[in-house]
């Protein structure tokens, strides 16, 4: 699982290249008319906006637990992260949607079309370098995953976030520039109009998924299932461990609640032993397993 300061690092490419790309197109909207060219203004803004609400996230769920909250902070993040979905949705897909709609009605013709589509190339590049930068962050979290299945595992609340935010961001672009073109080519707006819809479209879908994943970290879920294996296994193969019976996880934020039920070697009048193989075996699985850091073991002899 890759640390917090690699996932800092990518929501701040996110952040500048957003910035830098809406700056470009309010500019090139004001000057062009275009409500595709607005639709991906206000959608960079919103993911600006975005971008600071995980920040915030990531700098509160770092907060040490106190009597209130005894296992931390970390799931703050997932709160946080569920409000970017819900921005991408109505911020973005829902405006995009409106000023579709309204140029349906108006086919209000562009001016200087060519500024909007110089505008998207650069905003094409500058979202690439950000994908880019998100994609080596999430290759390493996936291993031999499929990205589809990264996505639908991973705990990493805002490495999801962003990476819905990037794909959205990338092909939104591209639809824009499309509408642009067949806007030039035609002379007919209706064009730029469905491209404004077509975004609106593509920004609802990712929010709804994007959510969709934080919704369930936000309740509660165990850790990645090839991490909860592994944990399971290192313990399993512990001298002082006769038998496991059953491992339950939770993932906080970036750390591991671990909860294990198991029979000790030592025998079960010899309550001075057993302590000090429960001590050895959570020091073992803490070191090996850093994110682990609230654990709760129980000896047993049977499930």
């Amino acid at each position: 699982m890759s640390g917090q300061g690699n996932s800092l690092r990518t929501i701040l490419y996110a952040l500048g290249a957003n910035f830098a790309i809406f700056v470009a197109k309010s500019v090139a909207a004001v000057i062009t008319g275009s409500g595709a060219m607005l639709a991906e203004a206000v959608h960079s803004l919103a993911d600006c906006g975005n971008q600071g609400l995980l920040l915030l996230g990531m700098r509160r769920a770092q907060r040490p637990a106190d009597p209130d909250h005894p296992l931390g902070f970390g799931k703050e993040i997932y709160f946080w992260s569920f409000l970017v979905a819900l921005m991408l949705f109505s911020v973005g897909g829902m405006f995009s949607l409106y000023e579709g709609w309204h140029k349906l009605s108006t086919h209000e013709p562009l001016n200087r079309p060519w500024i909007a589509v110089g505008v998207l190339t650069f905003g094409i590049i500058a979202e690439s370098i950000s994908m880019r930068a998100c994609l080596l962050e999430v290759n390493k979290a996936r291993g031999t995953q499929s990205l589809w299945r990264w996505f639908r595992t991973s705990r990493q609340a805002e490495l999801v976030v962003i990476f819905g935010e990037d794909l959205a961001a990338l092909f939104g672009l591209v639809f824009a520039l499309v509408a642009i073109l067949a806007t030039i080519a035609t002379g007919n707006a209706i064009y730029d109009a469905i491209g404004t819809l077509g975004i609106g479209v593509l920004l609802i879908v990712v929010a709804f998924f994007v959510a969709k994943q934080v919704k369930a970290m936000l309740i509660g879920r165990s850790v990645e299932p090839a991490r909860r294996q592994a944990i399971s296994r290192f313990i399993g193969e512990r001298p002082e461990v006769r038998r496991v019976f059953n491992i339950i996880t939770v993932q906080l934020g970036s750390e591991i609640m671990l909860a294990v039920q198991a029979e000790m070697e030592a025998p079960a009048t010899d309550g001075k032993t057993i302590v000090a193989q429960i001590n050895a075996v959570e020091a073992a699985v803490k070191a090996t397993f850093p994110e682990v850091r609230w654990s709760f073991f129980e000896p047993d002899d049977s499930p």
